[in-house]
């Protein structure tokens, strides 16, 4: 079966994404969002689609990033499925955060998880990865040579099938991303 039969049809990316296990995404940038989640992040591993964390996430991104979510682009996490989140009194799922870039200790923060209880959520620290220094030379070029936001999807699909995309790239994509907008 593939990949694409089981894809949610969603602007966003969901637990479900996650069943075969976590990924370590890259923050490209920042939307406004809606009156419950208030900021949606561009993820470079999921074009088009956004995360958009829940008030537990939110507050331990605060806890680890601090306040500013325009500080977070560039920086990474790891995403998996805890089919233990509630929505009310049913377990249903949801994304959970595991690993963060840019701490230096493992940072444990305790957290509401439901009504009047509160649990401690732990997050480690992610290695930095060489990003970069492993694309090939010129591609700051390839870029500025995308002329579309589906251009700048192809450019990220390749980069990241050849195993060098990251940050530095991803920081580029979405400034140029922001000019056609």
């Amino acid at each position: 079966m593939s990949e694409m039969s089981i894809e949610a049809n969603s602007d966003q990316i969901n637990a479900e994404d996650f069943l075969e296990g976590p990924q370590t995404v890259t923050v490209t940038g920042k939307l406004r969002g809606n009156a419950e989640q208030p900021v949606w992040f561009e993820i470079a591993e999921f074009p088009g689609r956004t995360y958009r964390p829940g008030k537990t996430m939110r507050r331990l991104m605060v806890a680890a990033w601090g306040p500013n979510p325009s500080d977070y682009t560039g920086r990474r996490m790891t995403l998996y499925n805890d089919p233990e989140v509630r929505f009310g009194k049913n377990a249903v799922g949801g994304i959970r955060i595991s690993h963060m870039s840019h701490i230096t200790a493992p940072v444990t923060v305790n957290l509401m998880v439901s009504r009047g209880k509160r649990a401690p959520f732990t997050v480690q620290p992610l290695r930095d990865a060489p990003v970069a220094s492993l694309a090939p030379d010129g591609w700051q070029d390839d870029v500025a040579a995308c002329e579309s936001v589906e251009d700048l999807t192809e450019f990220y699909e390749m980069a990241s099938g050849a195993g060098w995309w990251g940050p530095e790239i991803a920081a580029a994509c979405t400034a140029r991303k922001a000019e056609f907008q």
